[in-house]
C-alpha cells in the first residue's frame, strides 16, 4: 500500500534513533555481512557506511514517515538514471532472504531499511573550490539526470514534501519563526514572497516531471582526474524524489554552489552545460533565480526547524552556518539582475536600455573623461593616485566618465577578487556651478547622500554635494538642485532600491538590464565605444598563426602594464610572476622617455656612425670579465645563440656541437637543432641532426645523479668529450645555460662548468654561456649566471632582459674570436644596434643600477624562497623549490618517492592563480614546474601575495 505523506500535516521528522551497533547487527543478521559501521549525516534518516571484507556499503534506515513503496520508487528511479545517463548510482543489495527492503523495529515504532552499494569517491562539496570546468561538469550531470527522469514511468507514491519547490513559499511561511538569527525570519519571508511573486507569471508554463530534488554538491560523488580536480561521476540520496518543476533540479544545484561563488557569474558554466543537455525554455530562464532564492530560503528555515526538533542530529546542526551562507548569497543581488545574468549565458544579449528624457544640465561644453585601461592620461602609474579622477577632470566646465566604462583608477593591486570598476551610470565633474534639472516629472526625496527623482517605475539617482535640493513633485525641466563644483554620480534604475554605482565587470551587463544608460540626459550627442574581448580573441585566431599560442584557456585581454603588474580591459590587476622579459618592470617612464627622445632624433642601422652604439658596446664589454671585450648586437636570443654557433664554427673549422638535453636555445635552424626540450618541440630528440651531441640534463632533483652523486654529471660529460675526440668529431663548441632554466632555474652542480669547459677547451672547442634568461642580475648574488660557477666563457649570449621587451640581444666575446667571423663575410643586424635599440639597452642598465634591482632580486628572492620552502613542508605536491634570486621554480609532483610529474595539476593551478590575480605558467620538459621569473622590481609584499595565494590554491583545490 502506498504511503502518502504531507509535510504540512507532519512537519516534525526527527531522524530515527539507531546506533552503529544496531547497524552492524542488522547488516550481519539480514545481509550476512560482518562490517564496521560509521555514521553518515542525514537530515531525517539514519545512514551508515559499513566496511566489510565483501566491500563497502551504505545502510539507510528510513524515517518512519516513509515506507517500502517510497524506497522502491527511489531504487527504480536511480536505476533508470544509471541506464539512461551512465551516471553511477547506488544499487540495492538483497538480504539473505532475498528481500531488498527489510523491516526494522525501533524503540519508537517500526520502519524499513535497505543496504546499497557504496560509490567510490568523495562528495563534490568536500573541497572549498570548484573550477569552471568542474562547475560545468556538475551542470552536465544535473542536465543528464533531469533528462533521464523526464522519461521515468515507475510508480511514485503521492507526497507533499517540504523540498518540492512548488511548496517552498508555504514552507518558509510555516517555519520562519524557527530562525533565531536577528532579522532572519523576516528576511526569509520577504525573500520568499518576492521570489514567489516574480515566479507567478511563469509558473503555469514550467514543465513538471519527476526530479531528484536534492541534486547538490554533497550528493554528487566525484573522483580525481588527471589534473587533480574532482570530476562528478555519481549521484546518491534519491530520498527527496518527487514530481515538481523540472527547472527546480538546476535551481537546487545552483543554490548548493553559492557558498563557493564569490562572484555569482561562476555559476554560469553549470547553467550553460545543463542547457546543452536539456534545453531551458524561456519561462524556465525567468523562473530559475526565483527558484534558487526559494530553495535557499526553505533550506535555511528547514535547517533551523530540524535542529530545534532533533537536537541530537549533529548533521543538521552542523549545516546551519552553510545554509545561512546559501541564503545570504542567493538574496545578495536583485532577482532581476540575477535573471539577466543567467539569461546572458544562454541567449543573445538584449538591447541595453537607454534612459530617455530632457537633459539634466543645460549649455556648456562636455568633455569625456577616459579612465579606461588604455587611457593615455593614466601613464606612469597615475591611476594608482587616489585623487587621479578629480585631477584629470581638471578645469573643464563639465567632464564625465562614460556609462559602463571600466575604470583603471578603481583597480586594486594584489587582490584575489576582481574590483568594482564599472560604473552603472555617468559620473559628472564640474569646475563651475551647474543647475541639475528634472528629466521627467516625478517626486523628489533624499536618501542618505543621494537625491532620488521617482516616477513611472524608474528612479533618477543623484549622488554628490547637491545644495538647494527641491522636494515634493516636480515637472520636467524644474531644478532639482545645484552643484557648485566636484563630482555628481547620475544613474537611472528600474529597481525599487538604490543600486550600487560601481560593480565588478563580470556583473556589469546584468546590472545594466535594470540600470538604463543615462548618457542622453548628460550628453545627447555621445557615441558608445564598447569593448568585446571574445571578439578580439576570435580575430586573433583568424589572422594570427595559432602555433603562436596564448597563455591560459580564457586569456585576459591585457593592454597595460605598470612595474610588476599587468591590467586587463576590466581594470583587473595581475601580479606578473613570469615575465622575465620586462626585467625593470612594465611601463617604465624613464625607458619610455628615452626611447621617445631617440626616436625623434634618429633610428637607423649600425653601419652609420653614432654615439649610442659605441656607448652601449662599451657598457656591455665592461660588465664581463677579461678577456671578453667585443660585442655583436642582434635582435633576439635566438639570433644571439645562432651567431655564437657561427662564431665557433668559423674559429674552429668544425661543425660538431655539444649541448645539454632538455634545454631550449631558439627557433632558428641551428638553435632549434641544439634545443632538445620536448616541451617546445615534441620531436626535438628524434629530429636532431648528426652534428649535435648531447649530455644528460644535470637535474639534481629527478635525474640519474642526485645529492652527493651530482658531481658525476660533469664527469660523464667530460668522458663524452674525450669520446668525441677519439671518434674524430671534437666539439666546435659547448653551449649551456649557466643556470638550468628549463628545469625551473635549477643551479648547476658545483664545478660542473669548470670540468666541462676544461675538457672542451683541451679539445680545441669554445665554451658558450647562454645568459638569455638568467643574466642581468636575476640571480641576485650574481650579475651573470656563469659567475656562480666560477668560470669565464669564450662567448656570452644575452637577450630578453636587455631591452625590457624591446627586441635586443648581444653576443660578447674576444676580439680574436670576433675577428674569426671574417671568413664568413661581414655581419649585420638591422635593428640590433640601431640608435633606439642601443638607447633602450643603455637605459635598462641605468635603471638596474640606479634602482638597485639586482640587490632587490637577492633580498626579495631569498624571502620568496623561504616562503616557498615553508609551503613545501606543508603541501606534499611540492617536490622541490629550485633556484635563487628571482629565478625560481616550484616543481610539483604526484608522489615524492616516484617523482611522478604533476603536469596537468600544474596547468590547472596556473589557471586558478590567474583567477586570483596572478600570472604564472608551467615550464620544464614535464611542464610541472611553476616558472617564477618576475620583473626585478617586485616587493616582499608581492612575494607574500603570491605565496599566500599559492598556499590557498594548494589548500582549497584548483
Amino acid at each position: 500500500m502506498s504511503t502518502t505523506f504531507n509535510f504540512f500535516e507532519n512537519a516534525a521528522l526527527a531522524a530515527p534513533a539507531f546506533s552503529t551497533g544496531q547497524a552492524e547487527n542488522l547488516v550481519r543478521e539480514r545481509y550476512g555481512l560482518d562490517g564496521v559501521a560509521t555514521v553518515l549525516g542525514s537530515q531525517q534518516d539514519a545512514n551508515f557506511r559499513v566496511v566489510s571484507p565483501a566491500g563497502t556499503f551504505v545502510l539507510k534506515v528510513s524515517n518512519p514517515a516513509f515506507g517500502a513503496d517510497d524506497l522502491e520508487a527511489q531504487d527504480q528511479a536511480a536505476a533508470h538514471v544509471a541506464r539512461c545517463s551512465g551516471i553511477r548510482v547506488p544499487s540495492p543489495v538483497p538480504g539473505v532472504d532475498g528481500r531488498v527492503i527489510q523491516p526494522v523495529t525501533l524503540a519508537s515504532g517500526s520502519t524499513v531499511a535497505r543496504l546499497v552499494t557504496y560509490i567510490d569517491g568523495k562528495p563534490l562539496g568536500t573541497g572549498a573550490y570548484l573550477a569552471p570546468p568542474i562547475v560545468a561538469a556538475l551542470g552536465d550531470l544535473t542536465g543528464r539526470t533531469s533528462g533521464a527522469l523526464a522519461n521515468f514511468a515507475g510508480p511514485l507514491p503521492p507526497r507533499e514534501l517540504q523540498w518540492d519547490l512548488r511548496n517552498a513559499h508555504d514552507v518558509v511561511s510555516h517555519l520562519a519563526d524557527f530562525v533565531t538569527v536577528p532579522g532572519g525570519a523576516d528576511a526569509a519571508r520577504t525573500a520568499a514572497r518576492a521570489a514567489a511573486e516574480t515566479l507567478g507569471p511563469f509558473a503555469d508554463g514550467l514543465p513538471v516531471q519527476v526530479v531528484h530534488g536534492d541534486l547538490t554538491v554533497d550528493n554528487v560523488i566525484a573522483t580525481g582526474d588527471g589534473d587533480g580536480r574532482p570530476r562528478p561521476v555519481g549521484l546518491i540520496d534519491f530520498g527527496d524524489l518527487t514530481r515538481s518543476w523540472a527547472i527546480a533540479e538546476l535551481a537546487v544545484t545552483c543554490a548548493s554552489l553559492l557558498p563557493r561563488a564569490g562572484d555569482p557569474s561562476v555559476l554560469l558554466p553549470a547553467i550553460h552545460a545543463f542547457d546543452e543537455v536539456r534545453p531551458i525554455t524561456d519561462d524556465e530562464l525567468n523562473a530559475l533565480w526565483p527558484l534558487v532564492v526559494l530553495r535557499a530560503a526553505s533550506l535555511m528555515v528547514s535547517g533551523r526547524h530540524q535542529a530545534s526538533i532533533d537536537r541530537a542530529n549533529r548533521y543538521a546542526a552542523g549545516n546551519l552556518d552553510l545554509e545561512w551562507q546559501i541564503f545570504e548569497a542567493a538574496t545578495a543581488l536583485p532577482i532581476r539582475v540575477m535573471t539577466a545574468l543567467v539569461r546572458s549565458a544562454l541567449r543573445p544579449a538584449a538591447p541595453r536600455p537607454v534612459a530617455a528624457g530632457r537633459p539634466i544640465v543645460a549649455g556648456g561644453s562636455r568633455a569625456v573623461l577616459d579612465l579606461s585601461t588604455t587611457s593615455p592620461a593614466l601613464h606612469g602609474g597615475l591611476f594608482l593616485d587616489g585623487g587621479a579622477e578629480t585631477r584629470l577632470a581638471g578645469d573643464a566646465d563639465m567632464a564625465y566618465v562614460p556609462y559602463l566604462q571600466a575604470r583603471l583608477t578603481r583597480t586594486r593591486l594584489n587582490a584575489v577578487e576582481p574590483p568594482a570598476t564599472v560604473g552603472l551610470g555617468v559620473e559628472l565633474f564640474a569646475a563651475a556651478p551647474l543647475e541639475i534639472r528634472a528629466p521627467w516629472p516625478g517626486t523628489v526625496d533624499r536618501q542618505d547622500d543621494a537625491v532620488a527623482l521617482r516616477a513611472d517605475g524608474r528612479t533618477l539617482w543623484l549622488t554628490g554635494p547637491l545644495r538647494d535640493v527641491a522636494s515634493g513633485d516636480l515637472e520636467a525641466g524644474d531644478v532639482i538642485g545645484r552643484l557648485d563644483a566636484g563630482s555628481l554620480r547620475v544613474q537611472v534604475s528600474a529597481l525599487d532600491g538604490r543600486p550600487p554605482f560601481l560593480v565588478p565587470a563580470a556583473m556589469a551587463q546584468a546590472w545594466a538590464s535594470v540600470c538604463p544608460d543615462p548618457t542622453p540626459l548628460i550628453d545627447p550627442d555621445a557615441t558608445r565605444d564598447e569593448h568585446d574581448g571574445a571578439a578580439l580573441l576570435a580575430r586573433r585566431t583568424a589572422s594570427f598563426a595559432t602555433v603562436q599560442e596564448h597563455y591560459f584557456t580564457e586569456p585576459p585581454h591585457v593592454e597595460r602594464g605598470w612595474r610588476q603588474h599587468m591590467f586587463d580591459m576590466a581594470g583587473r590587476s595581475y601580479l606578473d610572476m613570469l615575465n622575465n622579459v620586462s626585467i625593470v618592470g612594465h611601463g617604465h617612464p624613464r625607458l619610455a622617455d628615452a626611447v621617445e627622445r631617440q626616436w625623434r632624433l634618429l633610428n637607423t642601422n649600425s653601419r652609420f656612425h653614432y654615439g649610442a652604439v659605441v656607448e652601449f658596446s662599451e657598457r656591455l664589454a665592461g660588465l664581463v670579465p677579461a678577456p671578453l671585450d667585443t660585442v655583436f648586437l642582434v635582435n633576439s636570443g635566438t639570433e644571439a645563440d645562432d651567431l655564437a654557433l657561427r662564431l665557433a664554427w668559423a674559429n674552429t673549422g668544425r661543425r660538431d656541437v655539444l649541448a645539454v638535453r632538455e634545454a631550449y636555445h631558439g627557433w632558428s635552424d641551428a638553435t632549434d637543432a641544439i634545443s632538445t626540450s620536448v616541451a617546445d618541440n615534441p620531436n626535438a630528440v628524434e629530429t636532431r641532426p648528426a652534428w649535435v651531441h648531447t649530455v644528460a640534463a644535470p637535474n639534481t632533483f629527478r635525474g640519474e645523479y642526485r645529492g652527493a652523486q651530482a658531481h658525476r654529471y660533469a664527469e660523464d660529460a667530460e668522458a663524452y668529450v674525450r669520446e668525441m675526440v677519439r671518434d674524430g668529431r671534437p666539439p666546435a663548441a659547448f653551449l649551456c645555460e649557466p643556470c638550468y632554466g628549463n628545469a625551473g632555474g635549477m643551479p648547476l652542480p658545483d664545478g660542473y662548468l669548470t670540468t666541462i669547459y676544461r675538457a672542451v677547451r683541451e679539445a680545441g672547442g669554445l665554451c658558450i654561456a647562454d645568459e638569455v634568461q638568467v643574466g642581468y642580475g636575476r640571480l641576485g648574488e650574481y650579475f651573470w649566471g656563469f659567475e656562480q660557477q666560477g668560470v669565464v666563457p669564450d662567448i656570452v649570449t644575452v637577450a630578453k632582459a636587455m631591452g625590457n621587451g624591446h627586441p635586443l640581444g648581444a653576443v660578447i666575446t674576444t676580439k680574436e674570436i670576433a675577428a674569426g667571423y671574417r671568413g664568413q663575410g661581414y655581419f649585420f643586424s638591422s635593428a640590433g644596434g640601431s640608435p633606439v635599440s642601443c638607447v633602450t639597452g643603455l637605459t635598462v642598465l641605468d635603471v638596474l643600477r640606479d634602482e638597485n634591482l639586482q640587490e632587490n632580486a637577492r633580498v626579495v628572492g631569498a624571502h620568496l624562497r623561504r616562503r616557498l620552502l615553508d609551503l613545501a613542508a606543508r603541501h606534499p605536491i611540492i617536490g622541490a623549490v629550485h633556484g635563487m634570486g628571482l629565478y625560481l621554480g616550484v616543481e610539483l609532483v604526484r608522489d615524492r618517492e616516484t617523482l611522478e610529474p604533476a603536469t596537468t595539476e600544474t596547468a590547472a593551478i596556473c589557471e586558478r592563480l590567474r583567477e586570483l590575480g596572478i600570472l604564472m605558467q608551467p615550464t620544464s620538459d614535464r611542464m610541472c614546474v611553476l616558472k617564477i621569473k618576475p620583473p626585478l622590481c617586485i616587493t616582499t609584499e608581492d612575494a607574500d601575495f603570491f605565496a599566500d595565494s599559492l598556499d590557498r590554491v594548494l589548500t582549497e583545490g584548483w
